[in-house]
């Protein structure tokens, strides 16, 4: 069965069980491929990707970027910080602009929800959602779906605790839905100021209290505390946080024994998450960031117009 279902990536809505695992097994070539001396295949030539980020990043857009060179596509990186966009032109002209040069993809982020879906109905080339808002964040979802799958057997009967502000988390909302859809048991922790209302809608389990939700689980996903949450008074302060909800070595013991720490990044050590866990054979923060690129392959691979109709590997 095809990974892609749709002509667009924009969330994991529109993923089968069936497309997630075919995308999570074409990754799976890429990471075998990133690993070898030469870190190229020829399988985007006469591609071009044009990457437009209105919000910063750095693990996602060199991701993104290394991808489609390591599958010789064309790679247009456009810093929204000076270009038309800061001038007052809107969003439609700039993609119109875009569009024009004849791009095959589109990689986007921007702060407001739903970006990516109005682009995707202006455009030509396939888009791929780099991060909307607080709604969605697909390939992070997929490749934390992928370093999971690195060290857990199956999905079905797995245990996932994400801790932290779940209400402003994209990478939340995205996990949430590809997990369950992969057969995982989710659970959700917080303080109550940042856990949503409509939370248990999500289908995630929820817990108020952190030791309860680590009890047995298999895999622990620590999510950034936001500054901008204390000056909004959702929070009393980073080292109230670090008490109740903070991951140390005393917590992660209430795991299972073989439970992976997770973390999307940029970490805020000593807050959401200790040195000692941080560096611990435990987690696998660094494997994400390697999963990032493959599985981002994939994604380029795959969506790309005319992208299946030869091997991943040439």
């Amino acid at each position: 069965m095809s990974a892609r279902p749709l002509r667009h990536l924009l969330g994991i809505e529109g993923l089968t069980r069936a497309n997630a695992l075919a995308l999570l097994d074409t990754a799976r070539a890429f990471w075998e491929m990133n690993r070898r001396p030469v870190k190229k295949a020829p399988t985007l030539r006469g591609k071009t990707l044009i990457n437009v980020f209105f919000e910063n990043s750095t693990r996602t857009r060199t991701s993104f970027e290394l991808a489609g060179k390591r599958l010789s596509a064309d790679v247009v990186n456009i810093n929204v910080a000076q270009s038309s966009a800061k001038k007052g032109e809107l969003l439609r002209d700039t993609i119109a602009t875009l569009d024009a040069m004849a791009p095959d993809l589109i990689v986007i982020r921007h702060a407001a929800s739903g970006a990516p879906h109005y682009i995707a109905q202006r455009v030509n080339a396939a888009v791929i959602n780099a991060g909307d808002g607080l709604h969605q964040h697909p390939t992070q979802a997929l490749l934390d779906a992928f370093t999971i799958r690195q060290h857990k057997p199956s999905f079905e009967g797995l245990k996932v605790l994400i801790c932290g502000d779940i209400t402003h988390s994209r990478v939340a909302r995205s996990n949430i839905q590809l997990l369950k859809l992969l057969g995982a048991e989710v659970r959700i922790t917080g303080p109550r100021t940042l856990l949503p209302r409509d939370a248990e809608a999500l289908g995630a389990d929820v817990y108020h209290d952190f030791a309860s939700a680590l009890a047995g689980v298999d895999v622990v996903m620590m999510l950034r505390i936001q500054q901008e949450r204390l000056l909004n008074a959702l929070l009393p302060n980073t080292r109230e946080y670090s008490r109740t909800f903070g991951l140390d070595a005393q917590r992660l013991a209430l795991a299972a024994p073989d439970a992976i720490v997770m973390h999307p990044g940029p970490l805020n050590r000593g807050v959401e998450i200790s040195d000692q866990v941080a560096d611990s054979p435990q987690s696998v923060v660094l494997q994400q960031v390697e999963a990032g690129v493959a599985v981002r392959m994939a994604v380029l691979y795959l969506y790309a117009p005319g992208g299946i109709d030869s091997a991943p590997l040439g």
